[in-house]
């Protein structure tokens, strides 16, 4: 039998309520690893911990393509691991292998064909990059700008990114500028994640909404008005944005973060002054979800390992250690406490 730690759901944060580490439990189990056809047993390596998981943590997420986490039962997520045992023609032992619902445990007997094979070459050995820059949030970022964002190279377009400093922002304001963006402005809430996006990720500027006037910042640092505007956080900064863009602009709406923990629904409704702006101005807002461009999956991890690998990318991470700090990872990560992609490291 093998001894497995798991984190399971204790408790739900309530209607407009703040998620805690205490929401969460870390329980020790044992478990068997005989193996039935085709199933593997899989070593964990990296967990990720992402904005969406707060929705999964409400009876109703607000969200056909996403479940609700069941109360005392192991939650998923994101995760990457290897294979140590197998009755999977396809998957050999030593294989790493990710999935998007992987149960927050440290060992598991897993139906290898809900798994997909990693290539480590794909991310340059850094296998927590499967959960961020070459995964879902790299994808959710290019197919977002590439799909919703209309960038014209040559056209002198200005991109705003909120919630710049974390896993999808970051890459989003780096592939706007990849793209042909001429000015990239990133908005986050510390002065080091502005000085992270300007000295190590390319941004023209970063803007801490947490100091001074938001709109006079902005007119400062997109003289010519706003023409895209990729927005993960909602609330009073779209506001702000919105009310400063172009006519004929694009909102990418990809997140709500500030909104995750109120009970509305999503998207969350506007103000009547913003959605005035929208119609006025002829801009598009339109709900991106990175499930709906299956199909182009393939060839935008291809494209994203390229810039990985050469550079034109960076990645930032925050890398907490152990199973037991998952709860205190998804909280920090809730409160804007990483710079890029937060995950967690289970096991070497």
């Amino acid at each position: 039998m093998l001894n497995v730690k798991r984190v399971v759901l204790h408790s739900r944060p309530g209607k407009n309520g703040h998620p805690v580490p205490e929401n969460f439990r870390v329980e020790e189990i044992m478990k068997s690893p005989e193996l039935k056809e085709g199933q593997v047993l899989v070593r964990t390596l990296f967990l990720s911990v992402d904005p969406y998981m707060r929705c999964r943590m409400n009876d109703d997420t607000g969200a056909d393509y996403l479940l609700p986490w069941r109360l005392e039962e192991c939650v998923d997520g994101g995760g990457v691991g290897i294979v140590e045992a197998s009755k999977n023609q396809a998957l050999s032992v030593g294989t790493t292998v990710t999935s998007f619902n992987w149960p927050w445990q440290t060992y598991d007997v897993m139906d290898g064909s809900l798994l997909q094979k990693v290539d480590p070459e794909m991310v340059d050995g850094h296998l927590s990059y499967v959960l961020g820059a070459v995964g879902m949030p790299g994808l959710t970022a290019l197919l977002g700008v590439r799909e919703k964002g209309h960038v014209t190279p040559g056209s002198h377009q200005t991109m705003v990114i909120s919630g710049a400093a974390g896993a999808c922002g970051s890459f989003a304001g780096q592939i706007g500028r990849l793209d042909g963006c001429e000015r990239v402005v990133g908005i986050c809430g510390s002065d080091q994640k502005c000085q992270a996006l300007v000295t190590e990720l390319g941004f023209t500027a970063g803007i801490n909404y947490k100091k001074g006037d938001i709109s006079s910042s902005l007119r400062e640092h997109c003289p010519t008005g706003i023409d895209i505007y990729f927005d993960n956080v909602g609330g009073p900064i779209s506001d702000a944005v919105i009310s400063q863009m172009n006519p004929g602009g694009h909102v990418i709406l990809c997140g709500q973060i500030s909104q995750y923990n109120k009970d509305v629904p999503y998207p969350p409704p506007l103000s009547e002054v913003t959605q005035e702006a929208l119609r006025l101005k002829n801009i598009t807002r339109e709900r991106f979800v990175v499930l709906n461009y299956m199909e182009k999956h393939e060839e935008g991890l291809v494209q994203l390992s390229r810039w990985v690998k050469t550079g034109q990318i960076k990645v930032l991470e925050t890398v907490v250690n152990g199973i037991e700090n998952m709860g205190e990872a998804f909280c920090s990560m809730m409160t804007g406490g990483n710079i890029g992609k937060q995950v967690v490291k289970i096991s070497i």
